[in-house]
């Protein structure tokens, strides 16, 4: 069950109004910026020329330039050392594409996902040596390629690193290292992808034009930055807005073909639609099949070429959502249909060959479907392989550091991590996560969903989405902007689409919006017109017959009466009552009902339909000044214990059927209450 935090951001609308003033600018826009903490890059904002620090102010890139520069006149033989992702990808893409330009004998190598991983490779430095190999660019990679780099000193070979990953204490012993994140490097800006540091690296090999370079290699910088997750701020943002203008003018045959395979057109992409479409398709190549596709597709010249490639790669992709959906169904059934799993701190969640290139992609899914820090790891045999996501709050790469004896090999950061460990030493890597996880954090942290402001429903135009577009590129660190609309009564609920879809009437005060819930049918909906409801927005402008209309789409609603961290504290309780952990006995107060509470649940049930209902729907027809989450799941808990209920359930979905009795049934003879009273009163 994944019940999120909602939280407003600050906002200091006294601020705004002077920056509304200042730079006659929307009060509405004036508030965003202020909201984003925006304001000191004002002439960044609303510059429209890109400009990119000195890419000699990186430590190493004077050295890189000389030897690659050196490379290309005595045309030794160069390999450009990418990553099977979309920022290795489009790394590998930008430079072989630029010094084969330029005349150079050059190749390039991508590892394969499974078999070699991430990263240089003792194998690949011996082949790239024996096809004849004298300059080695890492790309995306080769920071932490200590034993590579010497491997390949001791064949007679140079390294060139360019990386954007974290250092380790020892740099590799290369001909130069450039990295943002070196200790020793002054460049001003530092969270650059791969793709980024490449893009500095050809225009100081251009000295330093900047310009030329933008005009040629912007859009896979901008792919690369995107793919890669990193924030969309400082330089980030100058590269994906020059690259999004250069994706507007189809200038890449490959891009093209990839866009039109998804029934879209990279002249109206923005960093939102590259992540949901572009991307996920050369990150297939890499999960599913040969990765070296993608570059061929992104480096090619001819349509007729382009056109087949991305057949391919979009067929992957296919594929890689088939094997990824088909898994996720069997986690997540594993997950609900094991309570030791289901109520556990941390879930781990294992399956024999699972896919390894898509565990990662299904560790997202059950985090968010259960609300909660979890690992999905695929088992070959005697070894397994892991992938996990977390929530905020709960370092995962301290939580696996914590169990490193168990593990062959792991890595990551806060809130995701890879390991590699012995199928075996599941059972007890699972214990022994979660015991870290018990000390390390007094309650799991629920996920939390941030909204940039609360919005009157009066004052909602079609002119507000416009105003936004100035705050563009939106991605990871800009994320798009979410808001509130309070205390909204529900008025109407209209199947759309074939049924797939909602049309929302709700109202507050004279004031009705019209929203729209994709992807849900009105069976799932877990309110009844008339109930009030907080609703987290996001604003679009779309034309229909001709005109501009304002689109409010609905991403999260909840009631507005539900205490969201009381709900969220309840069901932590709950699920430590279900591990039979030691309770306090003000914890056991939190869950124990009286025989009104209950007698109100159960004439409640006796009046519903047996229909299948959202938790969220049942809890808001109660009492919520006498009733929680938690201590509803716990009343049910007792009433089917006594047969006077059974309940199924499918996902967040519950359907109760109350059963015939012959006489009275005392519930509270039940062994859930006889634990919550010992608790309360010993």
């Amino acid at each position: 069950m994944n019940i999120k935090k909602w939280e407003v951001s600050h906002l200091d609308k006294d601020r705004a109004a002077q920056l509304a003033e200042r730079y006659a600018i929307p009060f509405f826009l004036a508030m965003m910026i202020e909201i984003r903490g925006f304001a000191k890059h004002m002439d960044e904002i609303l510059e429209t020329e890109i400009a990119l620090s000195d890419p000699f102010l990186m430590k190493d890139m004077d050295r890189a330039v000389e030897r690659i520069r050196n490379a290309i006149d005595s045309f030794e033989r160069i390999a450009v050392y990418g990553d099977y992702d979309a920022d290795g990808v489009t790394s590998t893409s930008m430079l072989y594409t630029y010094l084969e330009a330029r005349g150079a004998d050059v190749m390039y190598y991508i590892p394969q996902r499974e078999g070699e991983g991430y990263g240089m490779n003792p194998a690949a430095v011996r082949s790239l040596y024996e096809a004849g190999v004298k300059l080695i660019i890492t790309v995306d990679n080769g920071i932490s390629s200590i034993a590579e780099a010497a491997l390949a000193r001791e064949l007679g070979m140079d390294v060139v690193v360019t990386d954007h990953h974290r250092p380790q204490k020892q740099l590799p012993e290369a001909a130069a290292v450039v990295d943002a994140y070196r200790k020793d490097d002054l460049s001003p800006f530092k969270d650059f992808s791969g793709a980024g540091v490449v893009l500095k690296l050809l225009i100081a090999l251009e000295d330093g034009d900047q310009e030329a370079v933008l005009e040629e290699f912007s859009d896979l910088a901008a792919l690369g930055t995107v793919g890669d997750v990193v924030p969309l701020l400082g330089e980030n943002r100058a590269i994906v807005k020059a690259g999004l203008k250069l994706l507007s003018q189809g200038v890449r045959p490959g891009v093209e073909a990839l866009f039109a395979n998804c029934s879209g057109s990279a002249k109206t992409a923005t960093a939102t639609s590259l992540a949901f479409t572009a991307i996920p398709r050369i990150n297939a190549t890499g999960r599913m099949g040969s990765p070296e596709r993608a570059v061929r597709l992104l480096t090619c010249d001819y349509e007729e070429e382009a056109v087949l490639l991305a057949e391919e790669i979009c067929a992957d992709n296919e594929e890689r959502r088939r094997v990824e959906a088909e898994i996720a169904k069997e986690a997540i059934a594993k997950v609900e249909q094991d309570s030791a799993l289901l109520y556990s701190r941390v879930i781990i969640v294992s399956g024999k060959d699972w896919h390894p290139g898509v565990i990662g992609i299904v560790a997202s899914r059950v985090t968010e479907r259960f609300g909660k820090p979890c690992f999905v790891i695929s088992e070959d045999g005697e070894s397994a392989k892991g992938s996990g996501r977390s929530v905020e709050g709960f370092s995962l790469f301290d939580a696996v550091s914590a169990c490193s004896e168990l593990l062959e090999k792991f890595g990551g950061h806060p809130m995701a991590a890879g390991i590699n460990l012995k199928a075996e030493n599941i059972p007890l890597f699972r214990e022994k996560i979660n015991e870290y996880a018990k000390e390390a954090v007094a309650e799991m942290p629920a996920p939390v969903l941030r909204l940039d402001c609360k919005l009157n429903p009066a004052s909602l135009s079609v002119q507000m989405p416009a105003q936004l577009q100035l705050l563009e590129p939106f991605g990871t660190g800009n994320p798009c902007p979410l808001f509130g609309l309070y205390g909204m009564e529900l008025v109407e609920i209209v199947p759309v689409g074939g049924g797939n879809h909602l049309r929302l009437v709700c109202r507050r005060g004279g004031a009705s919006v019209t929203c729209m819930k994709f992807g849900m049918r009105a069976e799932e909906f877990p309110f009844l017109p008339g109930s009030v409801l907080d609703l987290a927005v996001s604003l679009e402008q779309r034309e229909f017959r001709g005109e501009s209309q304002l689109t409010v789409l609905v991403k999260d609603l909840k009631l507005s009466a539900l205490d969201s961290e009381l709900c969220i504290h309840s069901y932590r309780v709950y699920e430590k009552y279900r591990r039979g952990e030691h309770m306090q006995q003000q914890e056991a107060r939190i869950l124990a009902p009286t025989r009104d509470d209950l007698a109100m649940l159960y004439r409640m049930l006796v009046a519903r339909k047996e229909t299948p209902f959202p938790i969220q729907a049942l809890l808001g027809t109660l009492d919520l000044k006498r009733f929680n989450l938690g201590k509803l799941l716990l009343c049910l808990e007792a009433l089917e214990e006594r047969k006077l209920i059974s309940s199924e359930t499918e996902g967040d979905l519950w359907t109760v059927h109350v059963l015939e009795t012959a006489g009275k049934v005392d519930v509270f003879a039940s062994g859930v209450f006889e634990t919550m009273r010992t608790l309360i009163h010993r």
